[in-house]
């Protein structure tokens, strides 16, 4: 165990160990925690709290029964990996097409249709904005950010974004036929 002070800002670079490769899963380091390859730096952050894998849980639940009617999409969760323009990320969920998934046991090579993320307590705004951004250069066209403290959920797409909560629709893409999603189906465990 390693004891950090207050004073760091996640993410944490770490360096590589011997052997490493960012496109071979079983060369990361394993520990208790979050782990991307981007820009050339290996970061980590802190394993998930309670809010933050309470929403998690009910992303994958409202859009796994969306994915269950529509077998033609995959839904991704559980650090979701996928290696695009070089660097290795992870979303909290993410839906592909089933034709741009490979189930090869790897990482996903294709951009997601929709990428979702959710704040951690140790997550700042501007960290996740700007992996909203990386994602839309890489192809997805979508990113939803959630906010377990505020409940609500900012939406990133090519022509800006906004904040919803409460019973608003949040938009989706055209690729996804009739997903009909409320910021609120985000929180429902939280709110009960």
């Amino acid at each position: 165990m390693i004891q950090i002070p207050r004073a760091v800002r996640f993410p944490i670079e770490l360096l590589p160990p011997i052997g490493f490769d960012a496109e071979r899963p079983e060369t990361w380091p394993q520990l208790a925690g979050r782990l991307e390859w981007h820009e050339g730096r290996l970061l980590y952050m802190p394993p998930c709290g309670e809010r933050q894998q309470s929403t998690v849980t009910d992303v994958v639940i409202t859009l796994g029964a969306w994915v269950r009617r529509h077998p033609e999409y995959v839904l991704g969760t559980n650090e979701a990996g996928m290696r695009l323009a070089g660097a290795t990320r992870a979303a909290d969920a993410a839906i592909w097409r089933r034709t741009d998934f490979g189930f090869t046991g790897g990482l996903a090579t294709r951009a997601p249709i929709l990428a979702i993320e959710v704040a951690g307590a140790d997550d700042p705004e501007d960290l996740l904005t700007d992996k909203a951004r990386w994602y839309l250069d890489v192809g997805v066209q979508a990113v939803w950010i959630a906010f377990p403290d505020t409940r609500d959920v900012l939406v990133v797409a090519a022509e800006g974004s906004h904040r919803l909560g409460g019973e608003d629709p949040l938009p989706s893409p055209s690729d996804l036929p009739d997903l009909d999603v409320r910021a609120s189906d985000f929180f429902v465990q939280l709110a009960q």
